[in-house]
């Protein structure tokens, strides 16, 4: 286990990247890290940031497909935490000097109606959710040449970069609805069931992870459930997530 000293510097590292838009190596080129050790500087990495005045505003979730967790060799999902300063506008603009190398996701997002105590044992996170919105990821990894290792990832917060939010719903069944990412001439197209078989089962497994990393689920808070298609690369023009019965959100990058 590295020490929280350790923890600080290597979030130092990634923040500075992040902050001067300039890439750094892989952690993992100097340093052994575990899970729990990424972690630790994942959390680390939020305090700077909530030091400088950022606020939290709830969760991302990372490896919800079969196929990338069989890609990175893990059987679990990966948590990230979303502030403020990530936030953008649905149809806003977003500039892109903002970032490294981004690229979008279209996801569905769930907003909690109230607190969660992740310990509770009868906890039922879906029973918490009072909306659900179309959503587009904005994902960045600090990582040059996108060279890293798992826990590089989670330590990275989990790449979030930024996200936009459609208009809100009343709650609905999402399990498998059509998803279609449009940017400029190019268009993806996916389904919901790609979220774990289901986005539903993105909040049960978010309640076992806040419960062994200590996140916590406040009132309010966004949870972004996981990409419905691959990730594209993000360049100049407008980008559309629309989601069969939910409607569309979308931003403008310059």
């Amino acid at each position: 286990m590295i020490t929280q000293e350790t923890a600080g510097a290597l979030a130092a590292v990634l923040d500075d990247a992040q902050t001067s838009v300039s890439d750094t190596p892989s952690l993992a080129d100097t340093h052994t890290l575990t899970v729990d050790d990424a972690y630790a500087v994942q959390a680390a990495l939020l305090a700077r940031r909530t030091a400088r005045g950022e606020r939290p505003t709830g969760v991302k979730l990372g490896f919800t497909s079969e196929a990338k967790m069989a890609q990175m060799g893990v059987s679990e999902i990966i948590v990230g935490r979303l502030t403020d300063a990530m936030r953008v506008v649905d149809g806003a603009e977003v500039e892109l000097a903002r970032f490294i190398h981004p690229k979008v996701e279209p996801e569905v997002a769930f907003r909690l109606g109230r607190d969660v105590d992740p310990h509770d044992p009868d906890a039922d996170l879906a029973d918490c959710v009072d909306a659900v919105a179309p959503a587009l990821e904005i994902i960045d990894s600090r990582y040059r040449d996108f060279r890293f290792t798992y826990e590089d990832v989670v330590a990275d917060n989990t790449s979030a970069a930024g996200y936009a939010v459609g208009p809100w719903l009343p709650v609905r069944d999402v399990s498998d609805l059509a998803v279609h990412l449009t940017h400029g001439g190019s268009r993806a197209e996916g389904t919901t069931a790609a979220i774990l078989g289901a986005p539903v089962n993105a909040l049960r497994a978010l309640l076992d992870m806040a419960r062994r990393r200590d996140v916590p689920l406040r009132a309010g808070d966004t949870v972004l459930a996981g990409a419905a298609t691959a990730a594209v690369a993000l360049t100049p023009g407008v980008t559309t997530c629309e989601v069969a019965g939910l409607g569309r959100v979308s931003v403008r990058s310059v």
